[in-house]
């Protein structure tokens, strides 16, 4: 029971993401080279809102409090990398797939807006499996035993509902930076402020059935 309770919640979790990684990502190297690169800016953030959340000892007790600076982190990051692969974009172009360029070797500005879009797209899949593999992998390894969750008078919806908030975060990353990567290179900072409040709304939300569900994403 626990071996199908593990796979099953695995491949809730994870299969969805790994179609999106051999479909659109796996094909091409730059793609895996920006999607790591994100995988990393994450774990960054994730790393300075630890050292934040450790150095304010009278709130450490406040979930609230390491949440909403986690989520200003992660975004604050998300804009950095922005603007690092805009300032690499010209270099990015000259290994961008050979289907995006016209004979002479350069880049149409229809293509290169594609290249742009492709990038926001594959460095938020980048964030989000980080933060799906962080947030679910301790609770998957427990699941496959021993034991079975909600034998003992816990909630029977824990591993389930876990599974599907870690996919839907994955793809709500992917979202999210395909969004504000679009509001930063037009200029649309309604687009921006959208992406925070969303995160961070979605992020409180969760973290409010705490108690009953066990489980916080960000």
């Amino acid at each position: 029971m626990t071996v199908m309770q593990f796979f099953g919640a695995m491949f809730i979790a994870y299969g969805p993401a790994v179609a999106m990684f051999l479909f659109t990502v796996v094909s091409e190297p730059l793609r895996i080279i920006v999607m790591i690169a994100g995988m990393f800016f994450w774990l960054i953030a994730l790393l300075i809102s630890s050292i934040w959340w450790a150095a304010v000892v009278p709130l450490k007790d406040e979930l609230a409090f390491g949440l909403v600076f986690s989520v200003f982190f992660q975004e604050a990051f998300r804009y950095l990398y922005f603007r690092i692969l805009r300032k690499a974009e010209d270099g990015l172009q000259q290994f961008s797939e050979p289907s995006n360029r016209t004979n002479n070797g350069s880049q149409t500005s229809a293509t290169s807006q594609k290249s742009q879009h492709m990038y926001a797209y594959v460095s938020g899949f980048g964030f989000g499996v980080m933060s799906g593999l962080f947030s679910f992998s301790n609770i998957l390894a427990d699941s496959k035993g021993p034991g079975t969750v909600g034998l003992t008078g816990g909630p029977h919806q824990f591993l389930i509902t876990s599974a599907f908030m870690t996919m839907a975060f994955i793809l709500l990353h992917t979202f999210w930076n395909v969004i504000f990567f679009w509001g930063c290179e037009n200029r649309k900072y309604l687009a921006i402020v959208y992406v925070l409040a969303t995160h961070l709304g979605v992020s409180l939300m969760v973290s409010k059935n705490m108690q009953t569900f066990c489980f916080v994403g960000e």
